[in-house]
């Protein structure tokens, strides 16, 4: 194990836990959608089927949740962040996201930290789709952040000129949640 992979205060885990507020949901693939909203110059609405015909890549990242566990070289599948937002076409003075999760949980971040090459909107996990318990059909994965960033079961982006804090954030986590600087919770 390199220990310039493994942040401060985490301990590296061979497993996955399954962590999350509230209960997993269901999925119906005939109500099912995503959205792309806000301060854009194309708001779109795809299927899953749809959504996964968007180009696709395989990444591998590690993951690194705020309750002091990390796991190194997970592979995910998925559409890219950076790859939805010329689709969509931000306006100039788009600074912040906000990740649209089912039960209207929340995660956001500049819009720079979104754009980074490896946040991606994923389906798969080490070749095999989401675990509903792991966010099945969709989840976004932010591997520079603590995993609450990475939120379950998403449905949409929306594209902000102003921060909105997400579900946890508002609850005292860090807005920044980077891991290798520790910061777990404001203050």
């Amino acid at each position: 194990m390199k220990k310039d992979r493994l942040p401060p205060g985490q301990e590296l885990r061979e497993d996955f836990p399954v962590l999350h507020y509230g209960h997993v949901p269901s999925f119906n693939e005939k109500r099912w959608d995503f959205r792309v909203t806000g301060l854009i110059k194309n708001s779109l609405q795809w299927t899953f089927d749809e959504f996964k015909a968007l180009p696709a890549v395989e990444i591998t990242t590690d993951f690194h949740c705020v309750t002091g566990w990390s796991k190194f070289n997970i592979k995910w599948k998925g559409v890219l962040f950076k790859t939805l937002s010329p689709i969509v076409m931000p306006f100039e003075s788009v600074r912040f996201v906000s990740i649209i999760a089912e039960f209207g949980y929340t995660a956001n971040m500049p819009l720079d930290a979104a754009m980074d090459e490896d946040v991606i909107f994923a389906y798969e996990c080490d070749g095999k789709p989401l675990t509903p318990e792991h966010g099945y059909p969709l989840r976004l994965v932010v591997p520079k952040r603590y995993a609450y960033k990475s939120a379950k079961w998403v449905r949409g982006i929306e594209f902000l000129d102003a921060d909105k804090p997400g579900f946890w954030e508002i609850r005292g986590y860090s807005n920044s949640a980077d891991p290798w600087k520790e910061e777990r919770f404001e203050g």
